[in-house]
């Protein structure tokens, strides 16, 4: 069978539905099941994206009226097709078993008749089932087992971020909250590379997965997965994260951990970032004071099972690529970006296709000179924490 790539990002919020109907609070309100397919379609070039508030009533019912005109088809495979990208129907849900912090799943579903008795369970069990994130009142290994018994599967969001994860916030082992055997991703967040996840070794067998966690359109891709598949549907979305019968994750695409919003401790009272050199703490260096919240290469290091300096990984774990969103890009505003997009198509040709003296010709040679070192690298960053993402500061 013939394999090609796609690009993938599997974790994408809903704002509001198409009549206004509040999903995600804190995202913005043009983030409709419809404008996602579309932008991560005809802007993006993104092949397949993770809906994850498809539970919400209100967004069921959008979806089932773009099935029924004929503007979006089911797939064969799981999934919803719209043009050139196939969305695959996700929940984020958030848990809190006895004895334990909160962390926030996901959870991915084949079809949307699936994804409407899962709403219907979960309404059961959850106060407003119709808002994103939302806290499920039964344990997490109950979930994780209506999720797999409905045919989807289940990742963990964003492990360390220190809101709402299992690492961050909720222990110091996934194998406290869910059954490790029926795990078929782990989501490194905005924070994390592959490198640093491999200071713990029960992350060792685990596929990593790289996404947006996008609240805005903009955000949509600026972290992402480059996938083997026969086609983009649910089922080989499902093997490759298995890696089998030659499906797999190829590589990661995602910021730079010192760009995460979350990288380093950050004290609340005097709104310093801890300096590079340091490690745990539990007071401000600077202040003195206790109200820190603990950056994910902190809380990292302080759980790790492994020296800090040997980081496993291993040796068929799938390449991590520092990728610089476009909207990072010094100098690179709308009215530039749309000239490119009108030029060359998608962000994705941007960012992997087009070649340096065609980016010259459209936009400059300083502008295109930082996107070919956000390619590779090479760019200058300031260090992001305490819910403050990095910037790019230089070349």
């Amino acid at each position: 069978m013939d394999l090609r790539s796609f690009y993938a990002d599997l974790h994408i919020h809903i704002g509001r539905s198409e009549e206004g109907q509040a999903v995600k609070i804190s995202a913005a309100n043009n983030l409709t099941f419809y404008n996602i397919a579309h932008e991560a379609s005809e802007r993006k070039g993104m092949d397949i994206v993770g809906i994850i508030d498809c539970h919400a009533p209100s967004v069921q019912s959008d979806m089932r009226r773009y099935l029924d005109r004929g503007e979006m088809q089911e797939l064969e495979g799981g999934g919803i097709r719209y043009h050139q990208t196939t969305v695959i129907l996700g929940s984020e849900i958030e848990v809190r078993d006895p004895g334990l912090g909160t962390a926030h799943l996901l959870a991915y579903l084949p079809t949307l008749d699936v994804m409407e008795r899962f709403t219907e369970w979960m309404s059961k069990h959850m106060k407003n089932v119709g808002l994103s994130s939302q806290r499920i009142y039964v344990p997490a290994k109950v979930l994780q087992q209506e999720v797999i018994g409905r045919g989807g599967f289940l990742v963990p969001a964003h492990i360390f971020t220190p809101h709402k994860s299992v690492y961050g916030s909720c222990s110091d082992r996934m194998s406290d909250l869910l059954d490790l055997d029926q795990v078929a991703a782990v989501e490194l967040g905005l924070s994390a590379d592959s490198e640093m996840a491999g200071y713990i070794s029960e992350l060792d067998r685990y596929t990593f997965l790289t996404n947006s966690d996008a609240h805005s359109l903009p955000k949509i891709g600026r972290e992402y997965n480059k996938l083997q598949l026969a086609a983009p549907s649910f089922e080989e979305l499902r093997l490759a994260l298995a890696g089998q019968q030659g499906r797999s994750v190829l590589a990661n695409y995602g910021l730079n951990p010192r760009l995460g919003k979350y990288h380093r401790t950050y004290c609340a009272a005097c709104s310093s970032l801890l300096e590079e050199a340091e490690t745990t703490v539990e007071r401000c260096l600077y202040c003195g004071s206790k109200k820190i919240v603990r950056g994910v290469l902190d809380r990292i290091l302080d759980i790790a099972d492994r020296p800090l300096e040997a980081p496993y990984v291993p040796a068929d774990r799938p390449p991590y690529f520092y990728q610089i969103p476009l909207e990072y890009i010094p100098g690179l505003g709308p009215q530039k970006l749309n000239k490119l997009l009108d030029e060359f198509g998608t962000e994705m040709n941007l960012l992997h296709r087009v070649p340096n003296e065609d980016l010259i010709r459209s936009v400059g040679t300083e502008i295109a000179d930082y996107i070919v070192q956000a390619r590779e690298d090479k760019l200058q960053l300031q260090v992001g924490g305490g819910g403050k993402y990095g910037k790019v500061t230089g070349k």
